[in-house]
């Protein structure tokens, strides 16, 4: 296992992130016991940071690795959470967030206690000094019951700067989402370029984009062969964010012990790529952008705020499958495995997913936009 030295502490570059744990038939389901196995083969093989949070498998996510974690002397991992501003209702509430966070964690103190999801519908909330947030953490971490202050970050990069602005002293770490798909999409180069300088290390989210770049197309694949023969697409994804200079903290969503062997396997050394290398992936980040695509990373935000109880990020997965194919939206077979009450043509256009998607997407439009391309 490759590690990085976090000011005197010792983390594993690979972190498990706890959002996309293994579940049953519901997301909120999580299965205990196929947790549990994950854990002990990624302790055992030296992974010592696990990252949670309040909204994950819709509450659960901390509750299950409260019950997992503690198996484990608590000195033997790093543990971080989030406080969830991304919902406005709960500004008032960290206190009462907090204490059931511990209670659900089965500790006494968060490792790392992050806020979650600074964007542009809650930086102004955040930064507002009557709710208190910086105060309360910073007694907490005085207290000793939170050991480090950070931040998720999901904002453009004025939200990025407002925020370092006002708090970058206290802030020692910062969670982006990084992944060769974003690093120019979203400004991710130029976000990690100011962290450099405000001297705050970077954590990476979402580095194979909720999935996307598992199974790259043929022609794809093709030219990376040509570089290294051997390397699968994940191996790709992996190394172009061990290359990033400042990456401290690589978290990966596994959902199966499959996914979990191979991550680690990856992580047991550190090749970095050439310059050719990098550009060759750009290259194609470039080329698969150029194609229709919603950036959904499947976090589920949006489906607990869906009146109609709507799969949005499987309708989305659906619609850009068809996109990325290019295959006609004509009666697709994947829709046919969901009740036809959650087809897109239930969307109310009511936009209550938009206001919590930390990628910004017209959800409304689009599944309207899909509406008309069945019918098409």
């Amino acid at each position: 296992m490759i590690y990085h030295l976090f000011q005197s502490i010792r983390l594993s570059n690979l972190g498990m992130g706890c959002m996309r744990l293994p579940f049953r038939e519901r997301y909120e389901d999580v299965d205990v016991d196929l947790v549990r196995e994950m854990v002990k083969y990624a302790m055992e093989q030296g992974v010592n940071y696990y990252d949670t949070a309040w909204g994950y498998h819709g509450g659960n996510s901390e509750t299950v690795m409260g019950e997992v974690l503690s198996d484990y002397p608590r000195e033997s991992y790093y543990l971080a959470t989030k406080f969830p501003g991304y919902d406005l209702a709960n500004m008032k509430k960290i206190s009462e967030i907090f204490e059931k966070q511990l209670e659900k964690l089965r500790t006494d103190h968060v490792d790392f206690y992050l806020f979650h999801n600074v964007c542009e519908s809650n930086v102004d909330a955040y930064l507002d000094p009557g709710y208190g947030l910086m105060a309360f953490m910073k007694e907490q971490k005085k207290n000793g019951r939170i050991g480090h202050i950070g931040f998720s970050c999901h904002g453009d990069l004025p939200v990025l700067k407002r925020f370092l602005d006002a708090y970058g002293e206290d802030l020692e770490f910062c969670q982006l989402q990084i992944n060769y798909l974003d690093w120019i999409c979203q400004s991710t180069k130029e976000k990690v370029d100011m962290l450099h300088e405000y001297g705050i290390p970077v954590w990476v989210m979402e580095p194979l984009r909720g999935g996307k770049l598992v199974n790259l197309g043929e022609e794809y694949m093709n030219a990376l062969r040509a570089l290294r023969p051997d390397v699968g697409a994940v191996d790709w994804a992996f190394r172009f964010l061990q290359s990033i200079p400042g990456v401290t903290v690589i978290l990966s969503g596994m959902s199966d012990m499959e996914q979990l062997r191979d991550n680690i396997r990856i992580f047991s050394c550190d090749e970095n790529l050439s310059g050719r290398e990098t550009e060759a992936l750009l290259s194609i980040s470039s080329e698969m952008l150029s194609k229709k695509t919603l950036a959904c990373t499947s976090c589920r935000y949006c489906t607990e705020y869906c009146p109609q109880g709507l799969d949005i990020p499987r309708l989305i997965s659906i619609y850009n499958r068809r996109a990325l194919t290019g295959n006609a939206f004509s009666a697709p077979k994947e829709l046919e495995e969901i009740d036809r009450e959650k087809w897109p043509t239930a969307c109310l256009g009511c936009r209550s997913c938009e206001r919590v998607c930390p990628q910004g997407i017209k959800i409304s439009d689009a599944m309207a936009d899909f509406v008309e391309k069945l019918k098409g």
